[in-house]
């Protein structure tokens, strides 16, 4: 490991967390059908991996790994937004009788 690495913390552990949830995968999943006007039978549930989310997510951010997310605010705030918008979603579907 170089010197000039940066080591996550607690921001890099919260978007590995979120990336691993399966429900955060079916969130985006809704997501990208939504933006892409993709019916359910294009793009099923289920097609977001926990890799697929990582990726998106750091580009969501604008980072290269989550562990930069502790040291870049802009990204630091991202990774809150797309937090409050998943949280949001898991509100209307316990709502809505889905979850």
């Amino acid at each position: 490991m170089s010197n000039n690495a940066q080591k996550g913390g607690q921001q890099a552990r919260r978007a590995a967390m979120l990336c691993t949830n399966p429900r955060f995968g079916l969130y985006l999943d809704q997501r990208r059908r939504r933006a892409h006007n993709v019916p359910v039978e294009q793009m099923p549930d289920g097609t977001h991996s926990p890799e697929d989310c990582a990726d998106w997510l750091r580009e969501a951010c604008g980072v290269k790994s989550r562990a930069e997310i502790d040291h870049n605010d802009s990204a630091r705030v991202m990774l809150d937004r797309i937090i409050a918008d998943y949280s949001k979603w898991e509100r209307q579907q316990r709502h809505q009788g889905i979850a």
